[in-house]
């Protein structure tokens, strides 16, 4: 069971990057997928998830920039992000659980990818 998260780089403030998260060894069309994110010293904090259903979520922070979507077919998920700001740089991780239900909290899931270093600067 492993999870990939890829797709991270470097951006301008007010560019876009799309960062995916490959599963293997599980389905995450039976799991509910977060993405958190990790600045230096500051705690990991959830960003957006997604239900199995596909119903989203976001944090008040990125809200209205992130879109979290989903392709069962290929077995992934995506966290698009547009209107970057030098705030959002962190490690950002996706995480799976095999429930039905989505939640911002990293103690919800089972399952946690290496992380993929975002970095917004001019």
């Amino acid at each position: 069971v492993q999870l990939q998260a890829s797709g991270g780089g470097l951006a301008q403030p007010g560019g876009s990057l799309r960062v995916s998260c490959a599963a293997s060894g599980f389905s995450l069309v039976d799991s509910a997928v977060g993405w958190f994110r990790q600045a230096p010293g500051k705690e990991r904090e959830g960003v957006s998830c997604i239900t199995r259903s596909g119903s989203t979520y976001y944090a008040d922070s990125v809200k209205g920039r992130f879109t979290i979507s989903r392709d069962n077919a290929k077995n992934t998920v995506y966290l698009q992000k547009n209107s970057l700001k030098t705030e959002d740089t962190a490690v950002y991780y996706c995480a799976a659980v095999l429930r039905s239900q989505c939640s911002l909290s990293s103690q919800w899931y089972t399952y946690w990818g290496r992380g993929t270093q975002v970095t917004v600067s001019s």
